[in-house]
């Protein structure tokens, strides 16, 4: 049996949902307040990380997480944090102890440990 090759996700899933949807680049761009689908395409190539605004209109256009419309990046920004938040753990342990720091400290072992969900609210 060969060897199983881990999945990588693609930096985004724009053409995917887009071609599901039956939009041309055109139109998703009207949609989006571009002037045409030339930005689109750039999207859709990987040549050009979209604005926050054009994420949030995608997600908007297409009813879907930006987490999952842009897995690929997603799962990069997240690896970093959670990279981060360890570093912060262990800045924060050396610092004052006192409660502000401990719900710091408690929401940053919860990013390391992936157990808080990415729609949770803080408390």
């Amino acid at each position: 049996m060969p060897p199983t090759v881990p999945y990588q996700p693609l930096p985004n899933y724009l053409r995917t949902y887009r071609r599901r949807a039956g939009f041309s680049q055109d139109e998703v761009a009207l949609l989006l307040g571009a002037t045409s689908g030339t930005k689109v395409s750039r999207y859709e190539n990987f040549s050009r990380i979209p604005s926050v605004r054009a994420v949030f209109g995608y997600q908007a256009i297409f009813r879907v997480p930006s987490s999952e419309l842009f897995a690929g990046a997603y799962q990069d920004v997240q690896r970093q944090v959670i990279v981060r938040a360890g570093q912060l753990i262990k800045i924060l342990d050396e610092t004052a102890d006192d409660a502000i720091t401990s719900r710091k400290i408690a929401l940053l072992r919860s990013i390391v440990e992936g157990e808080m969900d990415v729609h949770e609210p803080l408390p």
